[in-house]
């Protein structure tokens, strides 16, 4: 159907909405005087002695840099949609142009309207993910080590770091039983948080010599790495310290000291352990590092629950209850179960390709458009 300047003139006044309704939930005034602090910070000569707070307010700067550039953007891109529809009104074979325009504004709108499901305190810190193999030996084991090389392919794409904390094989030194690791990187804990829960596998096991379907389970935990900007209390009574000779190469390389470490916090039960440096100084710090993330979540969920929300925010981590499945046989196919999204390109989303984000990215706004109606 031809473009009339009708329906300019209607997505003219569509897009003036949105700007406003944009300005007010991306809270832009906010940003642009909190981007100003951040600038005159930068500049004192005494903050280049503090390295770690300078790289926490350079990634703070740079987040809303982003965030500002966007709805800038939208401005600009509506002054000309503006000036675009006068000429239209003289000249209507501009329709071409005008179309284009069109589609650009909105990419960039459904850009902004995701930055918004990236808004939470923790969404734009670091993320530890960890990966858990199900009951079924081998055949879990195995695909344990294809969601991790999944993951380490997403993060690769994203330009995220990625650092292995701990590591568990299975069966086999190519086997893991469950592995977990720190994806660094602008909002890599907003985007993971989307894999939370159980991930199912069905397909022709590799290792049945009769050549029989298998289905195997793999569970996937994300936290945020909590860094200074939240305080979390704890009490070193609480705290059960445990070393141990962490594994690796054998030979010469082989570790003959108790350089691994494992934190159990008493009160809540949780246990985090850390193997991956040779010095027990450092697993210890990064396996703190990792407790204080789990009991900020653990105290996010107790405060959930009291309030009846819990079941609207976290599907429950249990077998039977996958939120996505990944079927290599007898067809090819990879369905999310909370958004209904699928693609018969079930081999790019395991090589972390585009495609794992937007499954990320529907469960994201879907959430997003479920707690504003709450």
């Amino acid at each position: 159907m031809p473009l009339t300047s009708k329906d300019l003139e209607q997505k003219l006044t569509e897009l003036d909405q949105k700007s406003k309704i944009f300005f007010e939930s991306l809270a832009i005034n906010s940003k642009r005087e909190r981007l100003g602090e951040l600038k005159k910070q930068l500049d004192q000569p005494e903050i280049w002695s503090d390295t770690a707070k300078m790289a926490a307010l350079n990634k703070e700067k740079r987040v809303l840099e982003s965030s500002l550039e966007l709805y800038s953007k939208l401005e600009s891109d509506i002054e000309e949609l503006t000036l675009a529809k006068e000429l239209f009104d003289e000249d209507p074979s501009i329709e071409g142009e005008a179309e284009a325009m069109l589609g650009a504004i909105d990419e960039l709108v459904e850009k902004i309207e995701f930055q918004k499901m990236l808004g939470g305190k923790t969404d734009l810190m670091n993320a530890i993910v960890s990966i858990n193999a199900g009951a079924g030996g081998r055949e879990s084991q195995d695909w344990a080590v294809m969601l991790s090389r999944m993951y380490a392919r997403w993060c690769e794409r994203k330009g995220y770091g990625l650092e292995v904390i701990d590591k568990n094989t299975g069966d086999d030194a190519t086997a893991i039983k469950n592995i977990t690791f720190i994806a660094e990187g602008d909002y890599a804990y907003g985007y993971l948080k989307a894999e939370i829960g159980i991930h199912r596998l069905v397909r022709i096991s590799p290792f049945d010599a009769n050549k029989r379907r298998h289905t195997s389970f793999a569970s996937v935990f994300v936290t945020p790495e909590i860094d200074d900007s939240i305080e979390i209390e704890i009490d070193e009574k609480d705290l059960k310290i445990d070393t141990y000779r962490s594994g690796g190469a054998g030979g010469q390389h082989v570790n003959k000291t108790d350089s691994a470490i494992r934190i159990t916090h008493i009160p809540t039960g949780i246990v985090v352990q850390c193997q991956n440096d040779r010095s027990q100084h450092k697993n210890k710090a990064t396996a703190m590092k990792i407790l204080k993330s789990r009991l900020y979540e653990f105290e996010l969920q107790k405060k959930q629950e009291e309030s009846s929300e819990i079941e609207k925010q976290k599907m429950g981590i249990d077998f039977g209850s996958q939120i996505r499945s990944y079927v290599l046989h007898p067809y090819k196919m990879v369905k999310d179960h909370r958004t209904d999204f699928e693609t018969g390109n079930a081999d790019a989303v395991l090589d972390g390709e585009p495609i794992l984000d937007k499954f990320m990215e529907d469960y994201l706004l879907k959430e997003g458009e479920s707690n504003e109606n709450n």
